[in-house]
């Protein structure tokens, strides 16, 4: 679909074009609901309003409204494991939730996803019978980049819009700084507690996360990181500028190799596997998302398995899509400052 080049996910072979099954029987109920997405303006991040309302401004500059504050809220599935780690409860999501390897999806946080519903987990299984059979009050996603909802199909976003109203969240080019404080606000916006012993247990591992990363970075000067993903027909180097946690890896001194935009949406440059040695790096960072090919199926590309990083096992998983919250990313932050710290500069 033309939206696959936009995304961090390069694969256009693994999408899937919106089922129109799905929207049968929804046209008296669509009609009847208005467009949630107001473009009110409004204080940027509050929450609030009249006694029992809510509000929030988003980062498309758009403010969600609500009569009564929400309680069934839907939303893309690291979206959801960030308000979980607050307390704040998804009745529904959608996008990536099954296991990888009989493993808990890194997507899901520590989401119990039995007691959740299910709307879809590629893209465009985007289940709108089932979105509306939860009666929801708003639905929330992230953004690579604005305006377009992650994981919500193009060609039905103004019916789903139509349902209730909804919430971007900015997780590209900027630093990983941003997304995390606007998921705190969102979460304080729908009554999180920010003071209970777990968050702030939470953020002060962050910040012992982030010194510790610096000091990694500051004493392995030259070690350079490569940050990629694959597909059988290429791999896909980042440009780190583009994703805000490499861009804030960036600002703690990691050294990363600087993939260059092969399209106008510029999150990656794409060579094909015969070119997988374009550049050097000491330390490689490999998607884990379901998308992407696992370290088994890239084992099975030569030119893969001749590379320095890769031969010497200096290789980490990427959580590219780890969902924003300080509980989320501080073991983020802590096995790459142990991959740092333990790895050696290579020769080509």
């Amino acid at each position: 679909m033309p939206a696959a080049r936009r995304s961090p996910s390069p694969a256009p072979n693994r999408r899937r074009v919106l089922l129109a099954g799905g929207a049968l029987g929804l046209g008296a109920l669509l009609t009847a609901c208005g467009d949630g997405d107001s473009s009110a303006s409004g204080k940027n991040g509050s929450g609030g309003g009249g006694a029992g309302s809510w509000s929030f401004k988003d980062d498309r500059g758009r403010t969600a409204t609500t009569d009564e504050h929400p309680k069934n809220i839907v939303a893309f599935i690291s979206a959801a494991a960030a308000l979980h780690d607050y307390g704040i409860k998804c009745k529904g999501v959608f996008g990536p939730s099954e296991p990888v390897g009989g493993k808990p999806n890194p997507q899901a946080g520590d989401l119990d996803l039995a007691k959740l519903t299910s709307l879809g987990t590629e893209w465009g299984q985007f289940n709108i019978e089932k979105y509306a059979a939860l009666e929801p009050d708003l639905l929330i996603s992230n953004m690579f980049p604005a305006p377009a909802l992650w994981y919500v199909p193009e060609e039905s976003s103004k019916k789903i819009a139509s349902l209730a109203p909804t919430v971007g969240i900015s997780v590209a080019r900027a630093s990983l700084k941003e997304p995390l404080k606007r998921y705190t606000e969102l979460a304080a916006s729908l009554g999180a507690d920010l003071e209970t012993e777990r968050v702030r247990a939470a953020k002060a591992r962050f910040h012992r996360a982030e010194r510790t990363l610096r000091k990694a970075a500051a004493a392995n000067r030259g070690l350079k990181v490569m940050a990629m993903t694959g597909t059988t027909d290429q791999m896909y180097v980042a440009v780190p500028d583009s994703y805000c946690d490499l861009n804030y890896f960036k600002d703690l001194g990691i050294e990363f190799v600087e993939g260059k935009k092969s399209d106008e949406w510029g999150f990656w440059e794409f060579l094909g596997w015969e070119n997988a040695d374009k550049y050097h790096a000491d330390l490689i960072m490999i998607d884990n998302r379901t998308s992407a090919l696992p370290p088994a199926e890239l084992a099975k590309k030569p030119t893969w398995n001749q590379l320095p990083a890769v031969k010497a096992d200096q290789t980490i998983p990427w959580p590219m899509e780890e969902r924003y919250s300080y509980a989320g990313y501080a073991p983020v932050l802590e096995r790459l400052a142990a991959a740092v710290e333990k790895s050696k500069r290579l020769k080509r």
